[in-house]
């Protein structure tokens, strides 16, 4: 290669450096509304005489008979060991249950939700 070799620029590359980064259009932030709890599940509910023995007579929104339920539970180790969503029914929860020795979490909600009365 000689030494007076200058070499050419290509206008192509000057054009890509010229040329500002395209920014990404900014989208409106979205407002944020605060969920509202459903006025069903919070309004309180009069439990069953079966289900007042683990809850108490008062009447209570269903989402707190779940929670006093599942506390009972843990409290009484009636969690079953293997398939922590069965629950293992005690005499006290089998009147609740229909009579069942197993019950699993989603059908327990369904079984309680028949001892309440709006």
């Amino acid at each position: 290669m000689p030494l007076d070799f200058v070499p050419m620029e290509c206008p192509l590359q000057e054009e890509n450096q010229k040329m500002p980064a395209k920014k990404a259009a900014k989208k409106p932030a979205a407002k944020k509304t605060t969920r509202k709890p459903n006025a069903a599940f919070m309004k309180p509910m009069t439990p069953s005489a079966a289900l007042a023995k683990v809850v108490g007579e008062k009447a209570i929104p269903r989402t707190e008979v779940v929670k006093k339920i599942w506390a009972y539970v843990k409290k009484n180790n009636l969690q079953d060991k293997k398939e922590k969503r069965n629950i293992n029914a005690d005499e006290t929860l089998r009147e609740i249950f229909g009579g069942k020795k197993t019950v699993s979490m989603f059908e327990m909600t369904k079984l309680v939700n028949e001892n309440l009365k709006g």
